[in-house]
């Protein structure tokens, strides 16, 4: 199956969402392609990013081409997993969390790059800190290691932003690579209105890609 580039990067993911609209995932055009073979997508929306060619029919002589959006929504739907989704609580890693908080230290508000950060525990694990959301932030190494075994007071420093725990549709966006702008502006409405997202990310509508680790 050769393929046919309608942007130039086959690496730029496709958002998946169910037959309501929700998102579910992020996948690559081999498995674009093969919902759209299995007669899966309901419908599609966003910008055109592929033309995948395949074979030839036998009784028309046409060769078949399929049309990959940025944005699929696939059959089914269920209230079950929509309530599921509603309850979900991401696991915590390291490039979620730095993504997350925009690759900035939360104590001395610098951007660093993914390897100069660190996971912090606001409340220590030898404190009974546990390692969730609400307890983590990214550190610099310098911050990480002044702070030590204690807690912000105890170390007399400052989080310069509240931790917060993802919600499903935060935590696709936070795993995106290169999010193109009507991705991103799908995904943003799903957000909760209160989200620390939504003013970090809606003053870069115009620039056409995101990369979430470098907005703030």
């Amino acid at each position: 199956m050769d393929t046919t580039e309608y942007i130039k990067n086959l690496s730029q993911q496709v958002l998946r969402t169910d037959a309501s609209g929700m998102p579910l995932e992020w996948i690559d055009y081999r498995d674009a392609a093969r919902l759209y073979y299995t007669n899966q997508v309901a419908y599609a929306c966003g910008q055109p990013l592929y033309q995948i060619h395949g074979g030839f029919s036998a009784a028309t002589g046409e060769r078949s081409i399929i049309e990959v959006n940025s944005i699929i929504a696939t059959m089914g739907h269920s209230t079950n997993h929509a309530e599921r989704r509603n309850n979900y609580v991401p696991p915590v890693n390291n490039k979620t969390l730095f993504r997350r908080d925009a690759s900035l230290c939360m104590y001395c508000a610098t951007r660093f790059s993914e390897r100069d950060l660190t996971r912090d525990h606001i409340t220590p694990v030898s404190q009974g800190g546990r390692d969730v959301w609400a307890n983590v932030v990214a550190a610099c190494r310098r911050c990480n290691n002044h702070k030590g075994g204690r807690t912000p007071e105890q170390a007399g420093m400052e989080l310069i932003a509240v931790p917060f725990i993802p919600t499903y549709a935060e935590y696709i966006y936070l795993k995106g690579r290169r999010v193109l702008a009507d991705q991103m502006e799908f995904l943003l409405a799903h957000f909760p209105r209160t989200s620390p997202l939504h003013k970090r990310l809606s003053g870069h509508l115009g620039t056409g890609r995101f990369n979430s680790a470098l907005l703030s």
